[in-house]
C-alpha cells in the first residue's frame, strides 16, 4: 500500500500533468501542509520557486519565515520571505489572508497552496453554518488561476506524515490552537464531535459534497453564460428558474462593476423579478444599487 509520501506525490503529480503550468510557484508556511508540497514539487517540477509570506503577527515570525525558506532550498527551490503589513476591515483572519494572497499573487504561472481534505470540509462547515449560499458549500476549487490545491483530497494527516518519511520538522503555528478563532473550533471541537456521532468519514463526505456542488454550479453558469434573453428584462428573467435566474443577475451585476456579491445580495435583487411587490432598489457592494423601473432591472453607482 502506498505511504503518506506517495499520496501527497501523486496528488501533486496529477495535478501538474492536468494542467502542465508554466511556472509553478509554492506557497509554504513552514507547516506541515505546505512543506509537504513543497518537497513534492521540489521533486515533480524542477526550478520550481517557493514565497514564504512573513504576517509580522507573531513574535519571531521573521525567524520562522527564514527557516520555512531555508527548508525550501534544501529541497531544491528557489525561495524567497516576503513580510507583510496586516490591516484593514473583517477581522485578523480576513485581513491576514488579504495580505497573504495579494503577496502570493504572481505575475505568470500557478501558485500551489497547500489546503487538504480537512481544509476543505471546515470551509463546507463555514459556508454551511452562515448560509452563504452554493458557492460557499462548493468549497475550494482545485484550479482557480492562478491558485492550484493538489491537495484537497489529501487527509490533513498524511502530510504530517510525509513530512515525517522525510525528515522535515514543520513549524506549529500557536494560532492553530487558539480556540479565539473560529476555524480551530471546527478543527478541534466540531469536526471531531461529527465523526464521533456519524462514525467516520465526515470530512471526506464534505469534500465530496462540495465537488458534487462545484460540478452543479459550473453547469448551471454555462446556462447562465448562454442566457439567450435580455439580462435587464424582467418579463425574460421571470422565465427561467430561480436558480438559474440568480446565476444571470450575478453576471450582469459583476459585468456592471459590483466588486463581490453574497448570496443574500443576490436573493434581495432576484427579488426584485421573482417576487416584485414595487419595492424599492437593492443597495449593493462597491456603492451600487439596483432597482426595477418599467419592467427593466439597472444597477448604479450612488453618488457618495
Amino acid at each position: 500500500m502506498n505511504g503518506p509520501l506517495a499520496l501527497v506525490r501523486t496528488a501533486v503529480k496529477r495535478f501538474l500533468a492536468e494542467h502542465a503550468p508554466e511556472h509553478v510557484t509554492v506557497a509554504v508556511s513552514g507547516g506541515a501542509d505546505s512543506l509537504a508540497l513543497a518537497a513534492a514539487t521540489a521533486r515533480l517540477a524542477p526550478g520550481s520557486a517557493a514565497v514564504v509570506v512573513d504576517h509580522g503577527l507573531q513574535e519571531g515570525s521573521a525567524h520562522v519565515a527564514e527557516r520555512a525558506a531555508r527548508t525550501c532550498r534544501e529541497l531544491g527551490l528557489r525561495a524567497e520571505v516576503r513580510r507583510v503589513v496586516v490591516s484593514g476591515p473583517g477581522g485578523p483572519e480576513a485581513a491576514a489572508r488579504r495580505a497573504r494572497y495579494a503577496a502570493l499573487r504572481p505575475d505568470r504561472g500557478v501558485v500551489l497552496l497547500g489546503h487538504t481534505r480537512d481544509d476543505q470540509a471546515e470551509t463546507v462547515l463555514l459556508g454551511l453554518g452562515r448560509g452563504s449560499g452554493p458557492r460557499s458549500i462548493a468549497g475550494m476549487r482545485p484550479y482557480d488561476p492562478p491558485w492550484g490545491r493538489p491537495l484537497l483530497a489529501v487527509p490533513r494527516a498524511a502530510t504530517a506524515a510525509a513530512c515525517a518519511e522525510l525528515g522535515l520538522r514543520p513549524w506549529v503555528d500557536p494560532h492553530n490552537a487558539d480556540p479565539a478563532y473560529t476555524r480551530v473550533r471546527l478543527r478541534t471541537e466540531v469536526l471531531p464531535l461529527l465523526e464521533d456521532v456519524l462514525q467516520q468519514g465526515v470530512a471526506d463526505a464534505l469534500a465530496r459534497t462540495a465537488a458534487q456542488l462545484r460540478e452543479d454550479g459550473d453547469a448551471l453558469d454555462a446556462l447562465a453564460e448562454g442566457f439567450p434573453g435580455d439580462r435587464q428584462s424582467a418579463a425574460d428573467l421571470a422565465r427561467l428558474p430561480p436558480a438559474l435566474r440568480r446565476r444571470v443577475l450575478r453576471l450582469w451585476l459583476l459585468g456592471a462593476g459590483v466588486p463581490e456579491l453574497s448570496d443574500s445580495h443576490l436573493r434581495r435583487v432576484d427579488a426584485l423579478v421573482g417576487d416584485w411587490r414595487g419595492q424599492g432598489g437593492v443597495w449593493l457592494p462597491g456603492g451600487f444599487v439596483a432597482r426595477r423601473a418599467h419592467g427593466r432591472l439597472r444597477v448604479e453607482a450612488v453618488q457618495s
